[in-house]
């Protein structure tokens, strides 16, 4: 019945939101101005445009599973010039995951896990 969960989230800067998913891996498949769909191997994310939100006061979060050695991950943005969440260094959670967190330009909080 449902083939897929998409999370739909804003963007102030389209600029901005397009450089920082490009720079984590994923893809722009389509920008409608307002509308940007990216994408990442199965993973697909829908932004919105909302010129009103203040990033410092967004609620918005994504959790994302990786099947990829996830200090490799870590690293990997560390190296492209991505900043890690100050609360969000990676570690082994007591949920059996190993988790980081990074904040988007919009003040979306991504948080990266793989089971253990």
């Amino acid at each position: 019945m449902i083939s897929a969960v998409i999370s739909k989230l804003p963007f102030i800067n389209k600029d901005e939101t397009i450089n920082f998913y490009n720079t984590i891996g994923f893809q722009l498949d389509a920008d409608y101005g307002q509308y940007l769909i990216f994408s990442l191997e199965q993973a697909e994310l829908h932004f919105f445009s909302h010129s009103n939100l203040n990033p410092k006061q967004s609620d918005f979060m994504i959790y994302l599973r990786v099947n990829v050695e996830i200090e490799k991950l870590y690293n990997k943005l560390i190296e492209s010039g991505i900043s890690i969440h100050p609360n969000g260094k990676l570690e082994k959670k007591p949920w059996n995951q190993i988790e980081f967190s990074i904040i988007d330009p919009n003040g979306t909080l991504l948080t990266f896990g793989q089971f253990v």
